[in-house]
């Protein structure tokens, strides 16, 4: 997207373009942020919803660029009409997709050049901790646990799937995908029987999620990674970091790697 002029009233209400807002040096620019942009501290937290937006309530802030996750209540058509320009990211499907987000921030900001050494520093992080995880010629087994009660994963068509598989993980959910939408709900005898060398909870905030939790469940005596927990095989992640691919994914590949690695050292 190309502006008339780089914006000074940024309202974002995407938690992920936040992050990203911050990282590439625009937090100046930015005047408001919706009720889930926790990081980092200092953004402007506000009432403003992403999941429900308020045209009205967004135009309060005078902004002459919003950033938006989802085209919710067609929220682009109401900005539209105001003559608001917005710039739409949906969830990506892919790292490069992830990179790209940062690229276009960058460029419709004005910060293009620090949005190129952000997008080259995550990309050596990542690239190196891909690198160094040790892949066995069985692929390791994993679950990726996005909320209980129910046992909701995450395949490997997600964004977050697409990640793990870089790192020579075989995901156990994708079988039983069988709509393919990507988020299928796993009963505790599947997972039993799948048997994942390693248990990932991306819902150690939300649903209070533990290593202990996950032991305790009827028949989960059975599964390797509760049976090797002490190797660190059942690992609570941050649901923000988790579920937004911002800056901050570089940390989680790197959590995932160094995982990955001891539960076979």
């Amino acid at each position: 997207m190309k502006l008339a002029a780089q914006p000074k009233k940024i309202v974002s209400l995407s938690p992920s373009a936040t992050e990203d807002l911050f990282a590439i040096g625009a937090d100046s620019q930015v005047v408001a942020v919706d009720d889930q942009s926790n990081y980092p501290a200092s953004a402007p937290k506000t009432a403003l919803s992403g999941f429900k937006p308020d045209a009205e309530a967004i135009a309060k802030y005078n902004p002459d660029l919003v950033v938006v996750a989802a085209d919710t209540s067609n929220i682009v058509e109401q900005l539209g009409k105001l003559n608001v320009p917005v710039l739409w990211f949906d969830a990506p499907n892919s790292l490069d997709d992830a990179y790209g987000q940062i690229t276009a921030l960058g460029a419709a900001t004005g910060h293009a050049d620090k949005a190129a050494t952000e997008v080259a520093a995550m990309k050596q992080k990542i690239t190196s901790a891909i690198a160094a995880t040790k892949k066995p010629a069985t692929p390791l087994k994993y679950y990726y646990e996005v909320g209980t009660p129910g046992n909701y994963s995450a395949t490997s068509k997600t964004f977050i799937g697409s990640v793990f598989a870089q790192l020579g993980l075989a995901n156990v959910a994708d079988a039983a995908d069988k709509t393919g939408g990507g988020y299928p709900q796993l009963s505790d005898e599947y997972l039993v029987t799948a048997a994942p060398d390693l248990v990932f909870l991306a819902d150690t905030k939300c649903c209070q999620q533990t290593s202990a939790a996950v032991a305790a469940r009827p028949g989960w005596s059975a599964v390797p990674a509760v049976k090797n927990a002490a190797k660190g095989t059942i690992v609570g992640l941050d649901d923000d970091i988790a579920s937004r691919w911002g800056p901050r994914l570089a940390d989680l590949v790197q959590q995932v790697s160094d995982a990955v690695n001891k539960a076979q050292g």
